[in-house]
């Protein structure tokens, strides 16, 4: 039996994360082919988190904060403070941990159960962005893996498997191109917080909606691709793919190209991690090739989306910089959800903190001064309108 920690259990990928090892345990034949949630983690305890406890009974929960009087299930131990994440996955030793908080949350968490020697499913990618040296060089030393969740690296990952990354030539991650996809340029400047909510593929939170509008996940991804793979960024493309039916390409010395498709359901990718080595039929929505129709592959246009050159500045520079670059953007787009400051200037925003950054360092606590430091600066940076005419 598997023992399983979910971090960011009452999210999206949390939620799907635990549908899916609900599908899985219905289906093992053997007891010891289930996976047992030994672990629930999340922001702050709430009653959508007391509900996942009373149903998996966890060994521990965690949160970072108490806000909620909902009561905390007999025989479960609930964990409160900063260090809480991390303080379970010590006591608790999981086989498996599902990175699937937001932001740099999990990053101690990561840690201590890569130290362990243990698998980290990674779903979110400021771990890897702003800290992959760190995570992949503990994952090295102590026999850990990391494992991809979100659907373009797990594309990726899949295409490799049984391949010699020595003869890759290219890793090529897709983009639907977010909510502007078809916007005159022109009309970008007074876009507004709605327009840029309505993803035309994907149901996502805001932060990431918004940065499917701006390109700046696919700037991230080509930086966390190039940590889970060992493929410097400038070998890591970006193509528009309007039907988000081909999650990723790669390409080979000999010139040949494999693909892997699939429908838009994150909990495809989810299981993959989960089964590795093995793959499992859970029923999900299967791909119909025949009704497929076309799909179509476009180059990117960097004028309409500056934030990858601006994220491919930040990886060529390296050291803190991806950090300052993941924290930096995170603030823009906060400020841009508030109507603070306007669509096409949270990419100047984020160039400009890097500009403004010339730290070194590269243990955890530089990692997370970075971030402290780029968010104080973004945040008190001031908007570019008065510069407009």
């Amino acid at each position: 039996m598997k023992r399983v920690i979910v971090l960011g259990s009452t999210g999206s990928v949390g939620t799907q994360t635990l549908d899916v090892i609900d599908r899985m345990n219905e289906r093992a034949s053997d007891p010891e082919e289930q996976f047992k949630v030994v672990g629930l983690g999340a922001g702050h305890w709430s009653a959508a988190m007391a509900q996942q406890a009373r149903r998996w009974m966890p060994e521990a929960a965690a949160v970072a904060e108490l806000t909620d009087s909902e009561p905390v299930p007999d025989g479960v131990r609930l964990i409160a403070g900063p260090s809480a994440l991390q303080d379970m996955v010590e006591a608790v030793r999981p086989d498996i941990l599902v990175l699937a908080s937001p932001g740099l949350v999990g990053l101690r968490a990561c840690l201590a159960s890569l130290r362990q020697g243990k698998t980290v499913a990674i779903a979110n990618k400021e771990t890897l962005v702003s800290a992959g040296a760190l995570v992949t060089r503990t994952a090295a030393e102590h026999g850990g893996m990391i494992l991809p969740i979100d659907s373009e690296h797990c594309g990726v990952w899949q295409c490799l498997r049984g391949e010699d990354t020595r003869s890759v030539s290219t890793l090529i991650l897709t983009s639907s191109g977010g909510a502007f996809r078809d916007a005159p340029l022109s009309d970008l400047e007074e876009a507004t917080v709605e327009q840029a909510l309505k993803h035309p593929t994907w149901s996502m939170g805001p932060k990431i909606t918004v940065d499917s509008a701006t390109l700046m996940n696919k700037g991230l991804e080509i930086i966390e691709a190039s940590w889970l793979f060992g493929i410097p960024t400038e070998r890591v493309e970006i193509v528009l793919h309007r039907q988000s039916i081909v999650h990723a390409l790669v390409t080979f010395s000999d010139r040949s190209v494999k693909a892997q498709l699939a429908v838009p359901d994150m909990r495809l990718p989810i299981a993959a991690a989960l089964a590795h080595p093995d793959r499992v039929d859970l029923d999900l929505p299967a791909l119909d090739i025949a009704q497929l129709g076309s799909l179509t592959f476009e180059p990117v246009d960097m004028e309409r989306y500056p934030a990858v050159p601006v994220a491919r500045s930040a990886a060529a520079a390296g050291g803190l910089y991806p950090a300052v670059l993941n924290a930096a953007n995170e603030i823009a787009v906060e400020r841009f959800l508030r109507g603070e400051v306007r669509f096409t200037e949270i990419v100047p925003l984020v160039a400009s903190t890097l500009d403004s950054f010339h730290e070194s360092g590269g243990d955890v606590d530089d990692v997370f001064a970075a971030d402290a430091w780029a968010r104080e600066a973004c945040g008190s940076m001031a908007s570019f309108r008065s510069n407009r005419r």
